[in-house]
């Protein structure tokens, strides 16, 4: 496997191809914005105007958007990725999405001859520029174990997670965990300032305890520096969020914490700050 399609180099994206092309893929890109690429072809990336050209001839075509509807309009589309990949292809969508969608791509994409896998990622943008991501792939066990090498390429901590969907499942359940993390860090703070307690001195006190978490050391500083840009888009987490609620509610599960939280981040959005990195949940309790 060598000639990948990538459609999708936003904030994740854009550094996933960097290590791609770092691991000796060649990579064709596709992007609404052309001046947002043009970095990546002075790296080497391969440009095109249209998903049709970007996917022709390439052995995998991978998929990172924004929001289910973006999904489905890469994938069904007119001149769509399962209309103009080559038949035989390996179709990996790493965005964040519904499983009833990975599992229609899936049941589509097999009509035709693909090999379809949904693999979303966790761990931020800095997991993207480092190539320490997580990738939980859902599929055929046989299509994951062939890409593994671009996986690897990208991340550290691979895992087949079962048939399709079972990715976005495995990532909407991450998702659930750092909505209760990061209000709890939120929340702590709050407590914490109306205290009158110096935030830095709790924050080195409690970072090495108990207490400590991946969202405490990523956001605990940008919080008390106001630092508010986003490594991970409000706008985005609240998509993640609500799709992690209808599966719930599917499943009969009442997820307290989950609507909760989806109601104090769906409040900043109405205010502005949807394009804000997640820690502006802060401003909640502000």
């Amino acid at each position: 496997m060598k000639k990948i399609g990538f459609i999708g180099v936003g904030i994740m994206g854009k550094s996933m191809v960097r290590n791609l092309m770092k691991a000796g893929f060649e990579l064709h890109i596709y992007a609404r914005d052309k001046a947002k690429t043009e970095d990546l072809t002075a790296e080497g990336a391969v440009f095109h105007d249209t998903i049709k050209s970007c996917v022709a001839g390439c052995e995998a075509v991978i998929t990172i958007v924004g929001f289910p509807k973006d999904v489905e309009e890469v994938y069904f589309d007119a001149e769509n990725i399962l209309d103009s990949a080559d038949e035989g292809a390996y179709l990996i969508d790493m965005t964040t999405t519904s499983p009833q969608i990975a599992e229609k791509i899936y049941t589509e994409g097999k009509k035709k001859g693909y090999h379809v896998i949904d693999a979303p990622v966790t761990g931020g943008d800095r997991g993207a520029k480092e190539g320490t991501l997580s990738i939980l792939a859902g599929g055929d066990r046989e299509d994951y174990e062939v890409c593994l090498p671009l996986f690897e390429a990208m991340g550290t901590n691979i895992n087949y997670q079962g048939k399709a969907g079972c990715g976005q499942n495995c990532k909407l359940a991450n998702q659930i965990m750092i909505a209760g993390a990061l209000s709890g860090v939120c929340e702590a703070l709050a407590y914490a300032k109306a205290k009158e307690l110096n935030l830095e001195t709790v924050l080195k006190s409690v970072s090495t305890g108990a207490a400590g978490s991946r969202q405490l050391e990523a956001f605990g500083p940008k919080i008390l520096a106001d630092d508010y840009a986003p490594g991970f888009f409000m706008k985005h987490f609240i998509k993640d969020m609500k799709l992690a609620l209808i599966e719930a509610n599917m499943s009969e599960l009442d997820l307290g914490m989950l609507s909760q939280v989806l109601a104090n981040c769906e409040e900043l959005e109405a205010e502005g700050y949807g394009e804000l990195g997640t820690q502006a949940l802060m401003k909640y309790y502000e």
